[in-house]
């Protein structure tokens, strides 16, 4: 089933399990995908789909620590369900193990040596993990590959 799909379908679930919380983080989402797909004026594909659920998972890791910072746990642990419930629509994350060796065949392939060519490491390791990794630890990994 399409990805798309199955979002529609988990938000039919929620709305008949009166689960407000997946509900909402359902249809944030997809008002996300259409966003998306006014944007390119298209319906997006499955990869861009599995980018538009990266980027409110990013979002949300962003939004549950500022209101840590801010005394707010109840936000904060809302906030979080929303990452399990979207996480749910992403293919399996990398293991670290399996996540270092793809960026350091990647680095190989690029024959890079030098934090200044992250950028052609970058090129080439980002489809092979597309919606499989955070972006975040992967620059990490690749900045302490490169000796950044």
């Amino acid at each position: 089933m399409e990805l798309q799909q199955r979002i529609e379908t988990a938000l039919k679930e929620a709305m008949r399990e009166k689960s407000e919380v997946k509900r909402d983080a359902l249809r944030m989402l997809l008002t996300a995908l259409k966003l998306k797909e006014k944007e390119i004026k298209r319906a997006p594909s499955e990869a861009e789909t599995q980018q538009v659920i990266a980027t409110l998972i990013k979002q949300r890791r962003d939004s549950a620590g500022q209101y840590r910072t801010g005394g707010r746990e109840d936000l904060a642990t809302k906030e979080e369900s929303e990452i399990l419930i979207l996480q749910g629509f992403l293919p399996e994350q990398l293991s670290a193990g399996e996540l270092e060796k793809i960026v350091a065949d990647s680095v190989a392939e690029a024959g890079a040596s030098s934090p200044k060519e992250m950028g052609k490491v970058m090129k080439i390791l980002m489809p092979k993990i597309a919606g499989r990794a955070d972006g975040k630890t992967v620059n990490d990994l690749v900045r302490r590959k490169l000796g950044g």
